[in-house]
């Protein structure tokens, strides 16, 4: 026992933990949203998307709004993967009223547009100008989040991703005054939703806690959300798989989600993501698709220099015992099983991606931030062969 404890305070990293954004969890909790929102402002913005307003997501929360006497503009053409000219079009919504007070209700893209709005109304320019870390100079009106899939963590961070509309490139633009002040989690939101979004975006969380697990940046806050998300995840993806209506895996799912977002907040992302993105931009793939194909070959690429770290990973799952020698291939393998249970591609041919481009998208790819923080250091070449494994093999 003496030497767990020993080397549990031996595992102690530096760290700078500036939490910022109220987290509200429970089924039901949407009928919080006005009081809550209250406490901020009297005129909000809420933004959100057409599959919500069909859903009945969006009436409810203006009803819950207006009960209080918060007076509500809307904007529910958010589209997926928000780009430049949808934060634009956005933006035309929100100038034309007297807001106080944003509304990001629905997957990480609502939530991402509102925070882009955000920027843009406070602090002016464009999206462009604020792609980075810190360069809002003025305050930023208070938003609440409410995630409606167990994906992208987006309520946890103070980042927006917005893709360019000429190029299709992500830029993360990040501030800390663009935090959320409240996270509003309700497992009853995400029953809603439709299989494949289900699968995709759990795909993408689970990457969070993989890929957050292991960065360069990682440190002992990180470290605590990124494996208790893991172990969320991994057991509650299954189960939803198994029985959409589960709400306690949904909301397994959803807490998991956050908490991998929180990692992210606190020690950014790796490999996967900086080549996921290329991929998205050339053929059009949903994120959580390129993630779901490129994220077990990282996983072996990384494994000589964190193979320890994954072992944690794989021990949480069941997938061995401590001290297996293969235990980062058995989290690579497992990561595929995934993938192929919801139905989706393992291989980048699947995807009817061109082989022809993968030197342009290894390129890219170098150039994306996320891949300066993976544990074992990429360069074009190496990226170019993580693609080239990924391309007719789910095993190599």
């Amino acid at each position: 026992m003496t030497a767990e404890i020993n080397a549990s305070i031996s595992a102690v990293t530096d760290f700078d933990f500036d939490p910022r954004t109220r987290v509200v969890y429970g089924s039901g909790v949407l009928s919080r949203l006005g009081e809550l929102s209250r406490e901020f402002g009297d005129r909000a913005l809420l933004v959100t998307d057409k599959g919500l307003k069909v859903a009945g997501h969006e009436e409810r929360a203006i009803e819950s709004l207006n009960a209080v006497g918060v007076s509500v503009a809307v904007f529910d053409d958010v589209r997926p993967n928000p780009t430049t000219e949808d934060v634009d079009r956005c933006m035309s919504v929100a100038r034309a009223e007297d807001i106080n007070l944003i509304i990001g209700l629905g997957g990480g893209s609502s939530m991402d547009c509102a925070k882009g709005a955000n920027f843009l109304l406070t602090n002016g320019g464009r999206m462009e100008d604020y792609w980075g870390v810190g360069k809002a100079t003025k305050p930023m009106l208070p938003m609440i989040a409410v995630p409606t899939t167990s994906g992208t963590g987006s309520e946890a961070q103070s980042f927006a991703l917005i893709a360019n509309v000429e190029t299709h490139m992500k830029m993360a633009c990040g501030d800390k005054k663009a935090a959320c002040r409240v996270a509003l989690l309700d497992p009853e939101l995400t029953v809603t939703m439709p299989a494949t979004v289900t699968a995709v975006t759990g795909i993408d969380a689970i990457s969070h806690a993989v890929e957050t697990y292991v960065t360069t940046r990682r440190n002992t806050v990180s470290q605590l959300f990124s494996r208790r998300a893991w172990s969320l995840l991994a057991r509650s993806f299954p189960r939803v798989l198994e029985d959409s209506s589960d709400l306690e895996a949904r909301g397994a799912m959803l807490i998991g989600s956050n908490f991998a977002g929180a990692a992210i907040e606190n020690s950014m992302l790796g490999a996967t993501h900086a080549l996921a993105n290329p991929l998205s931009a050339h053929f059009g793939l949903t994120h959580g698709v390129a993630i779901g194909v490129m994220l077990p070959h990282v996983v072996r690429f990384n494994a000589s220099v964190v193979g320890e770290l994954y072992e944690d990973l794989a021990t949480d799952a069941g997938l061995c015992e401590s001290g297996d020698p293969s235990a980062a291939e058995y989290l690579a393998q497992y990561l595929t099983s995934v993938v192929k249970g919801w139905g989706l591609p393992t291989s980048l041919a699947e995807c009817h991606v061109r082989s022809d481009l993968i030197p342009v998208m290894a390129e890219e790819a170098a150039n994306q931030w996320t891949g300066t923080f993976n544990p074992r250091p990429v360069d074009v070449n190496s990226l170019r062969e993580l693609y080239e494994c990924a391309f007719t093999s789910e095993t190599n």
